[in-house]
């Protein structure tokens, strides 16, 4: 497998992904195999923060005591620029449809990626 790409699971303010050479398939979830065809050793690359908002939801009732202090807060689904659909944190007022970049404040405690509409 190749040598993992700083992220955001690691603290670090970045976006992997992984590409397969085989087929072409492109995969968030990081994995020593491809999803689509099974290959192994997916390449890992840097995304660039960019996407669409697939979906939204507005948190109202904290799942956790460290989550209390956010609410209401957005969970999004997040079509990147990249091929690849994540979940993420996002502004509340963000809809279906608009243009995201990333950015990755602290949240609980934890580092993590956060949408705010792209500026045109």
């Amino acid at each position: 497998m190749s040598e993992r790409l700083a992220d955001w699971t690691k603290g670090e303010q970045a976006i992997t992904y992984q590409t397969c050479a085989a087929c072409s398939h492109v995969q968030y979830f990081h994995r020593a195999f491809c999803a689509a065809c099974g290959a192994p050793d997916p390449r890992d690359a840097r995304a660039s923060g960019k996407g669409r908002v697939y979906a939204t939801s507005l948190v109202c009732r904290a799942a956790t005591p460290e989550t209390r202090a956010h609410v209401p807060y957005n969970i999004l689904l997040v079509d990147c620029a990249e091929g690849f659909r994540m979940m993420a944190h996002g502004e509340t007022n963000l809809a279906i449809g608009d243009e995201v970049t990333a950015s990755f404040p602290t949240f609980a405690g934890k580092l993590v990626p956060f949408f705010s509409k792209r500026k045109k």
